[in-house]
């Protein structure tokens, strides 16, 4: 079983995932890692260039560690199995660094006052993968592994077009999905995912107004409940077809021990589910 982590605590997810990191790769130093999350904590507390700290509440900073401990246990599960192609230091990385960036599309510029981050929604994924150029670019990274990071996050998007990401090697395509995987269960097996879902539709009603009119057409709810009325099958009808076959069952890799290890994560998410269910039905008795 995964050791318990404090995801609201950065430290305790740093500290996790250097221990992953060490475990796989004795030899490589660390310190990518530990620069790689001090720069997502100032993004995230308005430390960086002129951007705002983040306000949006349910996409908040808590939410991007959920998704890097999960892709650090998934990554370790990947490796340990000896699947292809194998991780090496620098990909870890980069996906790391990939995941930490995701969701800095909701951080707001300074001077912007309108709103909440919540209003890029639905453009928040091509905000990133800038966001993510404008961080890395001036620190030395290069193209190709700036364009590597570009592509995981583009991974995340809910209707991306998987085909049309321009991947230059397996390793991109399979750390993006590894990403995009990491990215749901992480927050559906959070402890507190059922009691967040209100806070997720402000979000969607935040975002719906202030949609471009060439903008993507957002998804709308007539409530916080409709919202969770539509939640279970969003999870079995969406989640489970994207993760099982989209993104290569790479979630199987979070079983602990692997390969016949409970997989913690599904587990969670499935009690999640069955609480949801449980409290609609007190309801509508």
């Amino acid at each position: 079983m995964h050791p318990v982590v404090d995801t609201r605590d950065p430290l305790a997810v740093e500290r996790e995932t250097t221990a992953i990191f060490r475990e796989l790769f004795p030899q490589a130093a660390p310190q990518p890692l530990a620069d790689a999350f001090a720069r997502a904590r100032d993004c995230f507390a308005g430390c960086y260039a002129d951007y705002q700290a983040i306000d949006a509440r349910y996409h908040d900073f808590e939410h991007t560690l959920q998704g890097t401990l999960c892709l650090a246990r998934l990554l370790r599960g990947f490796q340990r199995a000896g699947a292809q192609p194998a991780l090496t230091p620098r990909t870890f990385e980069l996906a790391l660094l990939a995941v930490l960036l995701h969701d800095t599309g909701y951080l707001k510029k300074n001077g912007d006052h309108e709103g909440t981050g919540a209003k890029f929604t639905y453009t928040h994924v091509a905000r990133s993968a800038e966001f993510a150029a404008g961080l890395l670019r001036p620190r030395g990274y290069a193209a190709a592994d700036i364009a590597a990071v570009q592509h995981m996050i583009k991974c995340t998007g809910l209707n991306a077009d998987l085909d049309a990401i321009p991947f230059a090697a397996e390793w991109e395509r399979t750390l993006g999905f590894a990403l995009a995987t990491a990215d749901l269960l992480g927050q559906m097996a959070a402890a507190d995912y059922v009691d967040k879902l209100p806070i997720l539709f402000e979000e969607f009603t935040e975002a719906a107004r202030y949609r471009t009119a060439d903008g993507p057409v957002p998804k709308t709810f007539a409530s916080a409940a409709d919202l969770m009325r539509q939640t279970p099958v969003f999870w079995e009808k969406y989640v489970v077809e994207k993760i099982q076959h989209d993104f290569r069952k790479l979630y199987d890799y979070l079983r602990d021990p692997w390969p016949g290890g409970e997989n913690s994560y599904v587990r969670a998410i499935e009690a999640n589910i069955a609480r949801l269910r449980r409290e609609l039905g007190a309801v509508a008795a």
